[in-house]
């Protein structure tokens, strides 16, 4: 994982205090068996092989209750190497069930198997699971949904009618949700896509959005939901538009300009109305020339939803008032998250996504990083600790920079590094992720494993702390697992770093992580048991001598000479 994709500038004053830890988990287990195949599919018109679970596409949702203990025994049948990483879920001190490949444990070779355990204690929302392997998880992924112990009439919000668990991601056509006149709709909305955020409207409606990353957020009103790689929003959405049909179209997001590897194609799907009446002729007509015009298929007349109008493709600054009007329903004084004093003396990196340097993956060596920690082994004697400042400072959002621009030449590639960066337990650690114009001033949906973020502010343009630092919101500030850098733009973050074990933090564009915009933080135990980073369950698998790592796979002598 490379200094060329993510620098950061890193000060670490630790704070001394007592975080309230999650109580351990007394719910029910939930087991499930996922078998890992390659099946065909017909996707676009033509028939492909791909990898799924349980031979269906999404993957099979698990939803358990707050407090209950997940199992999950993977048996591989593909002829890939793989894990599963459990999006979201905090893992406390549980790192050894995070799957992350040769980072907290060795591939699930073909013909293997692997069971998963862990508990989901003081959580409760939308969150998903998915392959971490490269460009797997296209195909292997499904909704992890967590309710509270007493819901529905626990729910922060009005109880609703039904909930919808949607995956964004395929390009796919044709989902419909039937809806009652007056009722109101819980939609679980996520992005599993590989590498592109999208905005999502519905013709006719609003949304309420009531959670993100399975944490409640200070409901608020918007015609759009703008949703990035990797992470999740619970919205309302309440059926009180007159009885119709009405397109849910979903929009790749492309800054500034089209991206080849982005096709520039919308998803479309459907509200229908349960008691919608046959619309007059003249009212189809209307609609059938709208449609028509944007290439919907016009159908027979009466016989087409409402047309809805998307934000244009290269539309950013949507994204950014979006995510910008999240702030969290707990305040600093009350509970919950908020009880670690992240507010204190903190840590602070700048991050400067997106620079022209070398990469590299997670590490080249048999032994995964968690297993080289516990162990004291010599492994992490190959990483580099993650500088405390970019090696170069310019101006980051210059477009000029920007691919065949004039100074694109001007940044020389550094050599290629494992970054790794060590937290005393307790550490509170501040992080300003900032955005270049490199590759286009992409958006960059950053994920950090086994902890949540706290934003504490964001904007346009170069971070300059001398000014921002006083717009921190301190008051209440939204918890995420995933955070959107803006384009062109900056994003301030604080967490607590007090689950101890190695954790990944990285980009959730599949692209950007291959190239190397990942780092590895290592939490350390704490001063009790209860603080640190216990042994690996039984029967975790170690590294095996006749293993050899190939970036994220493990391929073995026999299986490579035979090739």
């Amino acid at each position: 994982m490379a200094s060329h994709r993510l620098l950061a500038a890193v000060a670490i004053t630790i704070v001394s205090f007592l975080c309230i830890n999650a109580p351990p988990a007394t719910g029910a287990v939930a087991e499930h068996t996922f078998i890992v195949s390659q099946v065909k599919m017909t996707h676009l018109c033509k028939e492909t092989l791909v990898t799924v679970v349980n031979g269906q596409l999404p993957g099979p949702a698990i939803e358990v209750t707050e407090g209950d203990i997940v199992a999950v025994h993977v048996v591989n049948k593909s002829p890939h190497n793989i894990t599963i990483h459990w999006h979201g879920v905090k893992q406390w001190r549980n790192c050894w069930a995070d799957g992350v490949p040769m980072i907290t444990q060795p591939c699930i070779l073909p013909s293997h198997n692997f069971t998963y355990r862990f508990d989901v204690v003081g959580q409760e929302g939308t969150l998903w699971w998915h392959a971490h392997v490269p460009c797997i998880r296209a195909t292997l992924h499904g909704a992890l949904i967590i309710r509270p112990r007493n819901a529905p009439a626990s729910y922060p919000f009005p109880k609703p009618h039904k909930e919808v668990p949607i995956i964004i991601g395929t390009p796919e056509d044709g989902y419909v949700l039937d809806v009652e006149h007056g009722k109101t709709y819980l939609l679980r909305l996520i992005n599993a896509g590989l590498f592109s955020e999208f905005y999502l409207k519905i013709a006719g409606h609003k949304f309420t959005v009531v959670a993100a990353d399975a944490n409640y957020v200070t409901p608020y009103t918007m015609d759009v939901i703008a949703i990035a790689p990797g992470e999740t929003v619970d919205a309302l959405l309440v059926a009180d538009a007159p009885p119709s049909r009405y397109y849910m179209v979903a929009l790749p997001n492309q800054a500034p300009l089209p991206d080849t590897q982005t096709p520039e194609h919308s998803t479309r799907g459907m509200v229908r109305y349960r008691d919608n009446p046959c619309p007059s002729n003249s009212e189809a007509a209307s609609v059938s020339s709208c449609n028509n015009e944007e290439g919907r298929p016009a159908g027979s007349s009466g016989d087409v939803p409402v047309a809805t109008e998307m934000p244009d493709q290269h539309d950013t600054i949507t994204s950014f008032y979006f995510h910008g009007n999240m702030t969290s329903r707990q305040s600093g004084t009350n509970g919950g998250t908020h009880q670690c004093r992240w507010k204190s003396t903190s840590t602070c990196l700048l991050c400067l996504a997106l620079a022209p340097l070398l990469a590299r993956e997670p590490p080249m060596t048999s032994t995964p990083l968690l297993e080289a920690h516990y162990y004291h082994t010599g492994s992490l004697n190959k990483t580099k600790e993650l500088p405390d400042r970019p090696p170069v400072l310019y101006n980051f959002t210059d477009r000029a920079l920007i691919p065949f621009g004039p100074k694109e030449k001007r940044l020389e590639p550094t050599t290629k590094e494992m970054l790794v960066r060590r937290f005393r337990h307790g550490a509170v650690v501040e992080m300003v992720f900032q955005s270049s114009a490199m590759l286009q001033g992409d958006s960059n949906p950053m994920h950090l494993h086994g902890h949540e973020m706290i934003i504490v502010a964001q904007g346009l343009g170069n971070y300059d702390a001398a000014k921002d630092v006083a717009r921190y919101n301190l008051l209440n500030p939204p918890a995420k697992n995933t955070v959107l850098v803006p384009n062109l733009g900056w994003i301030a973050v604080r967490f607590v770093a007090n689950n101890p074990g190695v954790w990944f933090m990285h980009c959730h564009y599949e692209f950007h992580l291959s190239m190397g915009m990942a780092a590895v933080f290592i939490v350390e135990d704490g001063p009790t048991v209860d603080t640190s980073l216990p042994p690996p369950p039984e029967g975790f698998p170690t590294h095996d001598d006749n293993l050899m790592s190939d970036g994220f796979y493990l391929k073995t002598k026999k299986s490579e000479a035979s090739s």
